[in-house]
């Protein structure tokens, strides 16, 4: 019978212990706080005082003692920190809040449209070649066309009998996740550093989830750019920085060079607001934005990105039209992709293709 079927709708509250109700909150507090344990237990604390998020029967004590059995935090000295597990649990949260809950995949599961020896299989099969894998010979088809010839009375089996399957090459990726720490991330009553972290940390693992022979570096600008560690991304603070999107344009492309694979791309998140440069080893800076020798100096390597082949794709943390255009006119010189993400928590992205010239409303 073709129709729909309905059932009781139960919220997912009522179906959540004491513990993952307060767990849900505590995450989003250690992101705003940038790791800060103490300061996010303060904080709840205070909803708990003014909204009752705990009951005689389970407290806030409660909760600690939790957090601690199951190994999310740890004590470091006199301090509680968070362990590696509640580090990797902050960037499952964000992977779900903006992504969605995704399936762990195969290794290096990016999959081209060339047929071989690689990962995916195909239903077609081949006759056996000198070098095929051995893993990937399709035994029916060839006991059957060692039947066929041969007969059961003098069965026997040659190589001209053997047929292995057809599989999709799978391609490896290196990318390059950079992270605008400039000042304007806090500036003009917007906090964009909290959504720009929420993000970093989703695409780290969904990365690291679905793509796990992908290579992944991450670098952050301000006035320079260096290299940070996964596990460093929940604690990133804003710092009194411009914005300098060259220094980190240049070291990830640096870095993508040390890397064998041949598919290579950069991530990008920014309020889209390039502020300084380096010159003869001194800063140019220019905090008002749009200045054209730092916008042609950026929009430059967005160009030789794209003649490397290196595609840019661009998570734009702000509502500002202006600080927008830059990102418009940086993503079409590099013929990349944008998205430009709502910061009420990071509910809906507008998604741009500049290659292909599409839009989309996530």
């Amino acid at each position: 019978m073709i129709g729909f079927s309905f059932s009781e709708y139960i919220e997912e509250e009522k179906n959540q212990t004491p513990f993952e109700r307060l767990l849900k909150i505590f995450l989003e507090l250690i992101t705003h706080t940038s790791g800060d344990f103490e300061e996010a237990f303060r904080w709840l604390e205070q909803l708990d005082d003014e909204y009752g998020l705990t009951t005689p029967e389970y407290t806030l004590e409660d909760f600690r003692r939790d957090l601690e059995e199951k190994r999310y935090i740890k004590k470091d000295g006199q301090q509680t920190v968070l362990s590696g597990k509640g580090e990797q649990l902050i960037r499952q949260r964000a992977l779900e809040q903006i992504f969605g809950k995704l399936k762990k995949g195969k290794a290096g599961n990016h999959l081209s449209n060339k047929v071989g020896s690689g990962e995916e299989q195909t239903e077609g099969s081949r006759p056996y070649q000198f070098g095929d894998n051995m893993d990937q010979i399709n035994f029916v088809d060839s006991f059957r066309n060692a039947q066929i010839k041969h007969g059961l009375d003098n069965f026997q089996i040659t190589e001209d009998d053997l047929e292995v399957r057809e599989s999709f090459h799978a391609a490896q990726m290196s990318t390059v996740l950079m992270i605008d720490i400039s000042h304007s991330m806090i500036l003009y009553g917007e906090d964009r550093i909290t959504p720009a972290k929420k993000v970093a940390m989703a695409l780290a693992e969904l990365i690291q989830r679905k793509y796990p022979k992908d290579s992944l570096d991450i670098v952050v600008f301000g006035d320079d750019a260096w290299e940070i560690q996964i596990k460093d991304l929940p604690y990133l603070q804003v710092g009194p920085y411009h914005t300098n999107t060259v220094a980190g344009l240049e070291l990830a492309m640096d870095l993508l060079r040390k890397r064998k694979s041949s598919n290579r791309q950069i991530f990008m998140i920014t309020d889209g607001k390039p502020t300084c440069i380096i010159e003869n080893g001194e800063y140019y800076q220019n905090s008002w934005g749009q200045d054209p020798k730092i916008l042609n100096k950026t929009l430059n390597l967005a160009r030789q990105c794209r003649k490397l082949n290196i595609p840019i794709t661009t998570f734009m943390i702000a509502q500002d039209p202006y600080l927008q255009k830059f990102v418009e006119e940086f993503t079409e010189t590099n013929k990349g992709k944008a998205f430009y993400a709502s910061l009420e928590g990071l509910g809906e992205f507008i998604f741009k293709d500049y290659e292909r010239n599409k839009r989309k409303r996530y």
